[in-house]
């Protein structure tokens, strides 16, 4: 019989190692192997340059997304709390994490509840997709979606982390059509995103023939959710176990591509490992549409909303910086900019 951990401790848990030890990936993003082309000349004026997109029918300020992390303690209510204040300062998108404590103990609601804060942002809510195969349906999505006042729901697929924790739930098999059904019934767009080791070109065709309005890679090279199991692990064995992982997973940069020759007309959303807006600007040339970050925000929002937005800025500007060292105007201009890919060490 498997022991079961309380979502809140599980919440706490995750928060803790997260900020306390390195759970780094093994591998990296590669996005380090592609270079820009450095442009000299770029007939363009700093300030004339536009990050600026409108996604699922709402206007964002730059291609950001806080990828979905935390809530359901009070600790979580802080961090979110930061993170959507950072957010609608800078006009960028913000995903909540798992609201599945919630929908099981709606105390616990005022955790993930930001639109206070953040009345004009890009608000994605957030389910595991595998508890469609533990009795959710339709509603239990219409209710993550209303307690939040999403723009849209996230169902994020964690087979590797469900099979390392003692209380992970592990039943798969038939969900694809069960995620193809919320698609077509939810009156929000759907996402799909793993939590950290990427996105094959198999699943993404699948995943579009689902119906889904976005593919989030969330590739190798940044959390390893893995390294974060290991820490909780309640016994050497199943330590071990989860240790051998370090270096599982698709890159992030394998996954966006794969992701685009898998379902081209599927906006791509990067995430896994990336630091810089440089980063994000190696995404979209690459495909992507948005770029996510969780991990070197957690830190400071868990200090402040001042933290946060300090952070922020600078991923933006860093962003900006590239368009205009590269000679692109605006995120399609962006979007075409040759990469010169280099070989892998020997």
């Amino acid at each position: 019989m498997k022991k079961v951990t309380p979502i809140g401790h599980r919440k706490s848990d995750h928060i803790r190692i997260n900020l306390e030890e390195n759970v780094r990936s093994g591998l990296t993003t590669g996005l380090e192997r592609y270079r820009f082309i450095h442009q000299a000349l770029p007939e363009l004026n700093l300030d004339a340059i536009d990050a600026s997109l409108t996604l699922f029918g709402k206007r964002m300020r730059a291609p950001v997304l806080i990828s979905s992390m935390t809530g359901g303690t009070e600790e979580a209510r802080r961090i979110n709390r930061n993170l959507a204040i950072a957010a609608q300062e800078h006009g960028v998108a913000l995903g909540i994490g798992s609201q599945r404590a919630a929908i099981e103990h709606p105390e616990l609601a005022p955790t993930f509840q930001v639109r206070g804060e953040a009345p004009d942002i890009l608000l994605f809510a957030n389910l595991g997709a595998v508890q469609l195969n533990y009795g959710y349906a339709i509603e239990h999505c219409r209710r993550a979606v209303e307690m939040i006042e999403a723009d849209a729901l996230i169902l994020h697929l964690n087979p590797l982390q469900e099979a390392l924790q003692p209380e992970g739930d592990t039943r798969f098999a038939g969900l694809l059509s069960k995620i193809e059904a919320v698609c077509r019934r939810l009156e929000v767009p759907v996402i799909v995103k793993e939590v950290g080791w990427g996105i094959s070109e198999q699943a993404a065709r699948m995943l579009a023939g689902a119906g889904v309005a976005a593919i989030d890679v969330a590739g190798a090279g940044g959390t390893s959710w893995s390294q974060v199991e290991m820490h909780r692990a309640p016994t050497e064995q199943q330590r071990q176990l989860a240790a051998a992982f370090l270096d599982w997973g698709i890159p992030t940069a394998e996954s966006i591509l794969a992701v685009q020759r898998a379902a081209p007309d599927v906006p791509v959303f990067a995430s896994g490992g990336l630091r810089t807006g440089i980063d994000i600007a190696k995404s979209i040339a690459l495909g992507a549409t948005l770029g996510g970050m969780a991990g070197r925000l957690l830190q400071a929002a868990a200090d402040s909303a001042e933290a946060t937005s300090q952070v922020l800025a600078r991923i933006v500007q860093e962003l900006r910086l590239t368009m205009f060292a590269v000679g692109a105007a605006n995120l399609e201009a962006l979007h075409h900019t040759p990469l010169v890919k280099t070989p892998p060490p020997e």
